[in-house]
């Protein structure tokens, strides 16, 4: 049996990967802050697949504090052949005027707990001689999203990190890819929808309407339709698959 360690997997995004893999039936990592959430959703994920899943007390706003944690899992001779990386997104406003703290922050959120997760894994990959890992992102890697501008830069960051460990990774069997998530209900999309409204004195239901047709097919995403096509990227048939960018965005980004 694969296992997968699921960052974020609690709610949104992280919680629909984790129940779309333990439906391929591996057993699952949850990573997040809250350990009563965390054995709620291992229990909840017992029922799927059938196996006692496991789980990881992490912040991801303390690299540190992610790196320990990982180690101390790793330590009691625990290993992984999926890695989902997945946190929240940094707050939306203009770049020109965001301040220095806001880039750092999101850059350890980010690009360094991803290193560390990776990094920390890779090396029982390469002993199982298999390995997937799949970074959640944004389709602003593809195309700069209005008002988004440190997670704009961020995101990038990550994407040709991602890239460069893809090309690092592939002769061990190892593939890194990137999903890249158009407008989603999820608890950060009605943070900026909120934010968004109360700005411009509108109802946030009309702010989600204006998202929505943003997209060639008029609506939002689905957490759940996002973790297919993780649950496609982790799983064997998508072996030779290495170093992408999916979007998964309704048709929304302008480029191909």
């Amino acid at each position: 049996m694969k296992t997968a360690v699921v960052c974020g997997a609690t709610q949104g995004i992280g919680y629909e990967c984790a129940k779309a893999l333990a439906k391929q039936g591996v057993k699952i990592v949850l990573v997040a802050r809250n350990k009563e959430k965390l054995k709620e959703v291992a229990a909840e994920l017992e029922s799927i697949n059938g196996v006692t899943n496991d789980y990881v007390i992490a912040d991801f706003s303390q690299p540190q504090g992610v790196e320990q944690a990982i180690k101390q899992w790793l330590s009691k001779g625990n290993t992984a052949q999926i890695l989902i990386n997945n946190t929240g997104g940094p707050k939306g406003g203009a770049i020109s005027t965001a301040p220095v703290s806001e880039f750092l922050d999101a850059f350890n959120q980010h690009l360094i707990c991803n290193h560390i997760m990776a990094t920390a894994l890779i090396p029982g990959m390469k002993a199982a001689k298999t390995g997937r890992i799949i970074n959640i992102i944004s389709t602003s890697v593809k195309q700069p999203l209005p008002n988004l501008g440190v997670s704009n830069t961020i995101r990038g960051a990550v994407a040709n990190w991602s890239k460069t460990l893809a090309n690092e990774l592939g002769q061990f069997n190892i593939t890194v890819n990137n999903v890249l998530p158009g407008a989603t209900m999820t608890s950060r999309l009605q943070i900026l929808a909120q934010t968004k409204a109360d700005a411009l004195g509108l109802d946030v239901n009309d702010v989600f309407q204006e998202m929505a047709q943003e997209s060639p097919m008029k609506r939002l995403a689905e957490p759940h339709e996002i973790a297919a096509a993780v649950a496609f990227l982790a799983s064997d048939d998508a072996s030779y698959i290495n170093g992408i960018n999916v979007p998964v965005d309704g048709g929304r980004t302008k480029s191909l």
